[in-house]
């Protein structure tokens, strides 16, 4: 459990230097910015890091709602 809560941290911290991208998706963007339409990848791109942020805050809210039920069960249950 110790390693968890640091490997969690840094793979939340870190998520903000990754564009992936799949291969059609990479050559489609680069051919936009070449022609001169950034904003077509910053989107694409944000829309990525969403899609791989929300699994990791979907799993916090569960476990604070998790560990504040046990903890209530632990109070009552003295």
């Amino acid at each position: 459990m110790r390693r968890f809560f640091p490997v969690l941290f840094f793979s939340i911290a870190l998520t903000g230097d990754l564009l992936a991208q799949c291969a059609m998706c990479r050559s489609t963007l680069e051919n936009n910015v070449s022609q001169g339409e950034p904003g077509i990848a910053a989107g694409i791109n944000t829309g990525i890091l969403y899609l791989l942020a929300f699994p990791y805050l979907a799993a916090l809210v569960i476990g604070y709602f998790w560990y504040r039920n046990s903890r209530k069960t632990q109070i009552n249950s003295v």
